[in-house]
């Protein structure tokens, strides 16, 4: 039984996970969407009331009779590196990669319709909500007015990107900034804007949540720092327990939004409140480990590895 690793060539975090498969005795492919067709070679055949398929990297032949799990990383887009790439051969090449694997009996870290759903914040907000997540004030608007408003009411409000950095080249940092009701809001008609109260924090909390395991990083912030991803603090990451009603309520999280793994990150206030930010379906987790020692990469390694339904883990994460 294999377990098949979507992402790309370059990828350190993926690198450490695969040591530790192999030391495990676990079989392993790795493959980048981009690479297919090219390097890599896939067949599926839906003949004589039956299905098989196969995928052919580097002279690696898997089955899908012997597909353990996906972890789906950092995968590149599909036919990215064809010869002649196209929008329709991407289509094409998607459709038959994924329709494959989703025809198998497998397991997902993450299943790509639970991560494209949980990718949206407004999304993760709600769920944040129902689980009893403490959640700053939020507005998602293209309205001048409302914008405007929001910052009057809670007048310490950070405006930041909903879906992350754009692509394209050369590449743009958005860091979470904080602005105030006499800011210009009129380019808020132009794209929707995300603006949230800003919590006046004394700390990062970043939780890497693994099926059912949970591991906590707490990184002390600089007074009035805004985007802790951002300037180096002079402090570093280090482990903490995890309170039993952030426990729970993680758990909920990750059980509504069909994730097997999950990194949630949380704005510590001065009164000890971990305040809900975002959770990251596919969220690194390397530079925690490295810090704070903790064996996330081993329990990623251990989750892809097992043969059999584990009854501690939703049954969503299957």
């Amino acid at each position: 039984m294999t377990v098949l690793i979507l992402t790309s060539e370059e990828d350190v975090t993926a690198d450490i996970v695969v040591a530790k498969l192999h030391g495990m005795g676990t079989a392993v492919m790795r493959l980048d969407p981009a690479d297919l067709p090219g390097k890599a070679v896939l067949s599926a055949d839906y003949a004589h009331d039956d299905f098989d398929g196969h995928l052919s990297v580097n002279g690696h032949v898997l089955s899908m009779g012997g597909l353990r799990s996906v972890w789906v990383r950092r995968p590149g887009e599909p036919a990215a590196h064809a010869a002649h790439p196209s929008p329709w051969l991407t289509a094409e090449t998607r459709q038959a990669l994924f329709g494959m694997l989703h025809s198998a009996s497998t397991r997902w870290m993450n299943h790509p319709r639970s991560a494209d759903l949980a990718r949206l914040k407004p999304w993760q907000l709600r769920v944040a909500h129902l689980c009893d997540f403490a959640v700053p004030p939020t507005v998602f608007t293209t309205s001048p007015r409302l914008a405007q408003q929001f910052t009057e009411e809670h007048r310490d409000v950070v405006v930041k990107s909903a879906s992350g950095p754009p692509p394209g080249d050369p590449a743009m940092a958005l860091p979470t900034t904080l602005i105030g009701p006499d800011a210009d809001f009129s380019a808020v008609a132009a794209g929707p804007a995300l603006l949230q109260r800003y919590i006046h924090k004394r700390a990062d909390i970043r939780l890497t949540c693994v099926g059912a395991r949970m591991f906590a990083a707490r990184k002390t912030a600089e007074p009035g720092q805004v985007d802790g991803r951002y300037g180096d603090t002079g402090h570093a990451w280090e482990a903490v327990s995890v309170p039993e009603r952030i426990g729970k309520s993680v758990h909920e999280y990750v059980a509504l939004a069909g994730l097997a793994y999950a990194a949630f990150d949380f704005a510590e206030d001065k009164e000890g409140i971990w305040w809900f930010l975002e959770c990251n379906q596919g969220g690194q987790f390397g530079f925690v480990e490295l810090e704070t020692g903790q064996p996330i990469s081993k329990e990623v390694a251990l989750w892809l590895s097992q043969r059999k339904p584990d009854p501690r883990v939703p049954e969503s994460h299957w």
